[in-house]
């Protein structure tokens, strides 16, 4: 069973000030299953998770009724603001859908520090109880907190999404490859690799995304690297099946099973 691990639905009625500007014309429309359907089965593409892209527990509910309503959609990531006084309420409220698998704060838009704060504990607590999984949007200035993070919860299991986005177009992050490695010495962390090409500015051939799909599965290993297609985003920069064509040209055969499904079904435990 082969299992995108990351992909987004939207309506931009319901997203009134917030990203994707309508300068980015190739994703500044509605996307919804209908759109993606076709996709899945032009690429042998089984199921999904579909993963929030606002930070609105509305947005959250919309996403799980998606889920309810299309077969492919295997579980759903969603939002809680997880230093709310009512997070723990809302995460039990939400988890008693069988489709929310994991919770993603948008790390990307805050403080690394965010992520040191006691304030988070009790949601942490909810999610654990839950049986929730936390999604890790973060960028490479992230890393060294959400370290701390993972050693302070070592039975939360936690995803990088997108690899943290390392800057492909500027040659690459410093510090990176080593922040990594330490996050992949954590036996709670997993890794996505997706999101790549959009960090890839004109950089997005083969040689281009090699050295960094190389060093996530050299780091996470074919048991905690995911793939998935980070569709919509990835219009901005690819198609759907030339991404997934390029990651299993990447990914020694032998570990396709687990990468591209196997993996992902067993972290965010699905059926």
């Amino acid at each position: 069973m082969v299992i995108d691990a990351h992909q987004h639905f939207w309506r931009l009625d319901a997203r009134a000030g917030q990203w994707p500007p309508p300068e980015l014309a190739a994703i500044h429309r509605d996307f919804l299953p209908p759109d993606l359907s076709p996709l899945l089965v032009e690429s042998g593409v089984d199921g999904t998770i579909l993963v929030q892209s606002l930070p609105s527990v509305d947005d959250t509910r919309f996403l799980l009724e998606l889920a309810d309503r299309h077969g492919f959609v295997r579980g759903v990531v969603g939002w809680v603001d997880l230093k709310g006084a009512d997070a723990p309420s809302q995460i039990a409220a939400l988890a008693a859908h069988p489709a929310l698998k994991g919770l993603r704060p948008m790390l990307q838009d805050l403080e690394p520090e965010w992520l040191d704060d006691p304030a988070l504990d009790p949601a942490i607590a909810a999610m654990q109880a839950a049986g929730l999984r936390f999604d890790a949007l973060v960028l490479p200035s992230h890393l060294p907190a959400l370290l701390r993070f993972a050693r302070r919860f070592p039975d939360l299991p936690i995803v990088i999404d997108h690899g943290a986005k390392p800057e492909i177009a500027q040659g690459g992050s410093p510090g990176w490859t080593a922040d990594m490695a330490a996050l992949a010495d954590r036996p709670n962390l997993c890794c996505k690799l997706s999101g790549l090409l959009t960090e890839a500015g004109s950089r997005t051939g083969l040689d281009d995304i090699r050295p960094y799909a190389e060093t996530l599965f050299t780091l996470f290993g074919p048991d905690r690297l995911i793939w998935g297609s980070d569709w919509p985003v990835l219009r901005l920069a690819g198609d759907y099946g030339g991404w997934l064509s390029l990651c299993r040209t990447l990914i020694p055969p032998s570990a396709h099973p687990a990468v591209f499904g196997g993996n992902a079904r067993r972290f965010y435990g699905l059926d």
